[in-house]
């Protein structure tokens, strides 16, 4: 039995991997966790994605941002976001109820950011289970994304305070059953959400592109996380998150600018070879390698796009994540903690907004694949 073809844009509910080197094959199916408004404020996204890769050891399929319309809150909320427990029953109304008051939009029309986070691999729904953590627990201690990030508070009986920091679908069905869900509302409410978030009249409200390159996803791990964590001490908002496997046409596109400065600093050739190098480097091929009929297929690599907004956001972003060379990096900044050498160096930053909107629109940030790639699947 051959191993089933690789598609590293396609999500699949299930499907047979090879495992190990003999002749035994394990399912695999797809989970999601939903990180909340208050979770998405209080910029907790880095540390719940690196508990989710580093503790499930699942990989990081798909991802989009939400601003949930009425509709699918209602839909979801009636689909039970937690579905009935049975050790928890008593926690659907409060579940169902949180989803009501703070996925939707508020009294003004302003609609909330809503993160779902897209994992596959063996088990996936009880791993991403097991590292979100119950509702309500017997014993908090930290060792649960709720433990840590959520609160259950009662007194006398009554709760008086409930914030469950994520969501996820406790079984195999209803995660199928909520995927499909939020796919079919994702072309409406999905994608890029600059207008969920308003700014006073005044500041300087700048967004811009961050790319996590392929080095961050060699094997599941709290790295991304870790990066996302960095970035948070920035103050902005994150109003865009995709996955993306980079087609040579992308890559040429998007490091056009490059091959333009190393071409103009000296040796051309020596500077097109270096070009082609970051090009292998980003989504698996050297363009010079690269079928025509290939330019356009998403590549092998994996990368993580996010759209940070805010004031003078370029300048603080492109500060925290520090110059080219992780060697001259200053102590503290992303590409001093996590780069490698000036090509695998963590990250990517746009440094300024013009080619901020360059980057985002060659990446169609705007247009989420999340439905497309849930659909291809035939959920």
């Amino acid at each position: 039995m051959n191993p089933p073809d690789r598609f590293p844009d396609r999500l699949r509910p299930a499907r047979l991997v090879p495992c190990g080197y003999d002749s035994h094959y394990m399912a695999v199916e797809l989970s999601y966790v939903l990180v909340t408004p208050y979770s998405l404020r209080k910029s907790r996204t880095g540390g719940i994605i690196a508990r989710l890769l580093s503790r499930t050891g699942l990989e990081l399929a798909g991802g989009c941002l939400f601003a949930p319309g009425r509709e699918l809150v209602e839909a979801y909320a009636a689909t039970s976001a937690g579905a009935p427990d049975p050790k928890h029953r008593r926690t659907q109304e409060l579940i169902e109820a949180y989803v009501r008051k703070n996925f939707a939009p508020d009294a003004g029309g302003r609609p909330q950011r809503v993160l779902m986070i897209v994992l596959r691999g063996e088990d996936a729904v009880q791993k991403t289970r097991s590292v979100t953590g119950y509702i309500v627990s017997d014993r908090p201690s930290g060792e649960t994304i709720r433990d840590t990030y959520g609160d259950y508070i009662e007194e006398d009986g009554r709760v008086v305070y409930f914030e469950p920091a994520v969501f996820a679908a406790p079984d195999s069905a209803s995660a199928r059953a909520h995927l499909a869900l939020w796919a079919s509302h994702a072309d409406a409410d999905g994608g890029l959400v600059e207008d969920s978030v308003v700014f006073p009249a005044g500041p300087n409200i700048e967004s811009t592109l961050v790319l996590l390159k392929p080095d961050n996803f060699r094997f599941p791990n709290a790295r991304a996380g870790s990066v996302i964590d960095s970035f948070s001490r920035s103050g902005l908002f994150i109003v865009g998150f995709k996955v993306v496997h980079l087609s040579v046409a992308q890559a040429i596109e998007f490091y056009r600018p490059v091959l333009e400065r190393l071409e103009r600093a000296g040796d051309p050739a020596a500077g097109r070879s270096h070009w082609e190098s970051i090009i292998e480097f980003m989504c698996g091929t050297r363009p010079g390698d690269c079928p025509p009929e290939m330019l356009h297929a998403p590549g092998t690599e994996k990368c993580l796009a996010l759209v940070y907004r805010g004031v003078d956001a370029v300048a603080k972003i492109r500060s925290l994540l520090g110059p080219t060379d992780p060697s001259e990096a200053p102590a503290g900044s992303v590409r001093r903690e996590f780069g490698e050498s000036v090509m695998v160096n963590a990250a990517h930053a746009s440094d300024s907004p013009e080619n901020a909107r360059r980057e985002i629109e060659i990446l169609s940030i705007a247009e989420n694949n999340l439905k497309r790639l849930l659909e291809d699947t035939a959920l």
